[in-house]
């Protein structure tokens, strides 16, 4: 690359490894069709980057916010969203929050169906469960 240009930039920009991320950020913008705004001269975009950091015609807080951003990763959320957590603390309008006529409650005990019949799901004393004998290894 230019050595004056490079020099030059310096007073600009004075960390170099910065100039070095603005002027490739340059460079690859140019690449792509942006307007130039210094003349070319026969040079090519990296050198037309560090020209026009030099003579500051670039917004360098913009370049450097679009680096940040290219940076970044999103990060998923594990919250719900304003409209999921009015659906999750609708309670018994649960089929109005859903726009329907009709939806089970949440308050309502949990029931299995059998044929006609509903049967309330068995429970357990002191949350343990029941064991089969003929299942468990011998102990002989």
């Amino acid at each position: 690359m230019a050595r004056v240009t490079v020099e030059d930039c310096i007073e600009t920009v004075k960390n170099r490894f910065s100039l070095v991320m603005y002027a490739s950020k340059r460079a690859r913008s140019l690449s792509s069709g942006a307007e130039l705004m210094v003349d070319r001269d026969d040079d090519k975009n990296p050198v037309v980057a560090l020209r026009e950091i030099a003579e500051d015609k670039l917004d360098i807080e913009q370049i450097e916010g679009s680096i940040v951003r290219g940076m970044q990763k999103h990060i998923q959320s594990d919250e719900p969203d304003d409209e999921e957590m009015d659906l999750l603390t609708a309670g018994e309008d649960f089929g109005e929050a859903l726009n329907q006529e009709s939806a089970p409650s949440l308050n309502n005990p949990l029931d299995s169906e059998y044929g006609d019949t509903k049967r309330a799901m068995p429970v357990f004393d002191d949350d343990v469960l029941p064991v089969d004998n003929n299942t468990l290894p011998s102990t002989d």
